[in-house]
């Protein structure tokens, strides 16, 4: 069944950008090859655990973006065509949840994938995201975060040419303060967190 979405192929070696069609074989592969337990997280996104790797992990993707290894963090969100300065990058999306919810699944991940809408309203981008949540943080960013009208929206702060990371100050995060930052900036300030 072709849904016509891009769909993303997290696997132990590889990230590509792939159609369902072909998507379907590698699943099969997969559930003969390993055995997996299934964990349904929201209508778009179903992860296979198989011990602590990631076997497959389903999302679309806001466009002109991908998931890759990164260099800074784990996976990272990567431009797959030029996004010039000031425009729009994507929308962060995934789950609503109060700020109080934000904080009691934060206690619970060792990444959080979660971003403060208004002090009130959170967005877990974990659960139904579009690839942003993969956005990593560096203290010489390319990218920056604006909130408008209850929305929260990547934009360029410069050019960003296909294949760069795409980066954001967090300045603030849920994260202690004490947590290191491996961004690897010439300013790296040494912490994600901006302390006062």
């Amino acid at each position: 069944m072709d849904l016509g979405v891009s769909v993303v192929n997290l696997s132990q070696q590889s990230l590509t950008t792939e159609t369902p069609r072909t998507t379907e074989h590698a699943q099969r592969k997969a559930k003969q090859d390993t055995p997996q337990i299934f964990q349904k997280l929201s209508s778009r996104c179903a992860v296979a655990y198989n011990g602590e790797h990631i076997a497959n992990m389903r999302l679309k993707l806001a466009p002109g973006l991908t998931i890759k290894k990164s260099l800074i963090n784990g996976q990272g969100c990567f431009a797959t065509r030029l996004f010039r300065r000031r425009r729009k990058i994507a929308e962060y999306t995934g789950e609503r949840i109060s700020d109080w919810e934000a904080m009691k699944r934060a206690r619970g991940r060792r990444h959080l994938r979660i971003c403060d809408v208004d002090g009130k309203w959170s967005i877990d981008g974990a659960r139904g995201g579009n690839g942003t949540h993969y956005i990593n943080h560096s203290c010489d960013p390319n990218a920056y975060m604006q909130t408008l009208y209850g929305h929260v929206l990547f934009f360029a702060r410069r050019d960003i040419k296909a294949g760069e990371e795409i980066t954001i100050d967090y300045e603030q995060t849920l994260l202690p303060d004490s947590r290191k930052c491996r961004c690897g900036a010439k300013n790296c300030r040494g912490t994600i967190n901006k302390i006062q």
